[in-house]
């Protein structure tokens, strides 16, 4: 018998925001349109003014007290999202029955579709795991590599894309080359040709991250897979710190594979990861795990990317909120938001090194993100940010210096009373 659930919880996959998160419907509505939805000429287009931005961090429940400036870590989820989480967590709840939890399975596939769609993609290279972390392994597992095959890394990469491979390496005899790129790149060339350096006829993978959450740093993807591909090396990318911050297009990248956590800066669901492998790989890349959603022998498998997902019991719910995450992003417009963070990333940059901070991230934007990390010696760095934290409630994190990641639900003031706040310290 199939269980009515439509008077609990809407499972459409973009469900109606409740009437008091009317901004979004209006935003759908294009009755706050800007230049940018109007369709006017690139060199008259302006961003939203400040009440744009005030009233989209409205959209988020924490409080001016403690504000969050660390996405680089974790994000607070806008209410439609966080209320998409719970209200179907209970409808599960209510009835866990299989009829029940059928609904999941569409859900599953629409928040593939729109995730996909955001990042120029097909559904069929996109598999939504668990984190980044996750991820990563799975492609450092599931590549076919051979004793003395070398992986080149930067080394800057997040453990589970740099130590993950010296493990492998110590069971299998591959070779693992670090890359160290300057300090204070100056540009594109400088830092393609470090890594063009180190390649050799034994490479075999480049393991890349978009933007260093150590040091802010953002590679020039694009270009280094170009110089890899004409060696025919498989090119993977962390963006842990890209996917929900840049206005990411995987297919103009040029990766072979790239992952994301929905955590971060797409302020989606948490346990939510993102895997894109290119469909002329995901043959060649094994799986990791094999739950009883794979079928019941080799062939046939899950079609596409949806063979690393084979995880057994997931959160449905965190699933299901892909997609709303999605549509929240794409109300506010990828390239608005990229701007945005940049904008508030550059106030943030200028502030601090007025203030006397030695800048550890590029302020060119083409060479950063959303991470901004100022020079502090290790030994305060733990105590500056919990002073910043307990005296201005600004919730930065120690990461590299003093790391401090502003998003769309920051203002100008949290801004200002960031720089303020670690002048004060500084002093």
């Amino acid at each position: 018998m199939t269980v009515d659930t439509t008077q609990r919880v809407d499972v459409s996959p973009h469900p109606a925001a409740p009437t008091r998160r009317s901004f979004l419907h209006t935003l759908a509505a294009g009755s706050l349109a800007t230049p940018l939805l109007a369709g006017r000429p690139a060199a008259a287009q302006t961003g939203p003014g400040e009440s744009f931005w005030e009233e989209v961090r409205r959209q988020f429940a924490f409080r001016e007290e403690r504000v969050p400036m660390n996405a680089a870590n974790l994000c607070p989820s806008p209410r439609v999202v966080a209320e998409r989480v719970s209200g179907l967590t209970r409808d599960i709840d209510v009835d866990c029955s299989f009829p029940n939890r059928a609904k999941f399975g569409p859900l599953l596939e629409a928040s593939r579709a729109a995730a996909a769609a955001q990042l120029g993609v097909t559904a069929d290279e996109i598999a939504l795991v668990r984190n980044t972390s996750e991820a990563n392994n799975v492609v450092n597992a599931g590549l076919p590599l051979e004793a003395g095959d070398e992986v080149v890394v930067w080394d800057q990469n997040h453990p589970t894309n740099n130590v993950a491979w010296d493990v492998r390496a110590a069971r299998y005899g591959l070779k693992v080359t670090r890359v160290t790129t300057p300090s204070a790149p100056t540009g594109v060339d400088e830092l393609v040709g470090v890594f063009e350096r180190a390649l050799t006829p034994r490479t075999r993978v480049l393991a890349l991250t978009h933007v260093s959450n150590v040091s802010g740093v953002r590679l020039p993807v694009r270009e280094l897979c170009e110089v890899a591909h004409r060696r025919g090396i498989h090119v993977h990318v962390d963006g842990a710190q890209s996917w929900g911050a840049l206005d990411v297009d995987l297919r103009d990248l040029g990766c072979d594979s790239w992952t994301g956590s929905a955590h971060k800066w797409f302020l989606g669901p948490k346990e939510v990861g993102l895997l894109y492998v290119r469909a002329d790989r995901v043959a060649d890349i094994w799986p990791s795990i094999v739950a009883p959603s794979w079928g019941g022998a080799v062939e046939p498998r899950p079609r596409g990317a949806r063979k690393f997902e084979s995880l057994g019991q997931r959160d449905d719910a965190a699933l299901a909120a892909v997609a709303t995450t999605v549509a929240f992003h794409d109300r506010l417009g990828m390239a608005r938001v990229e701007a945005r963070i940049a904008e508030l990333a550059t106030m943030l940059k200028t502030g601090l090194a007025e203030a006397g901070f030695e800048l550890v991230t590029p302020m060119a934007p083409d060479l950063s993100g959303g991470v901004v990390i100022a020079d502090v010696d290790p030994d305060r760095r733990g105590r500056l940010v919990t002073a910043l934290y307990e005296q201005h409630g600004i919730a930065g994190a120690a990461t590299g210096g003093l790391r401090l990641c502003p998003h769309v639900y920051n203002t100008r003031d949290h801004v200002h009373r960031a720089v303020r706040g670690a002048a004060a310290l500084r002093a």
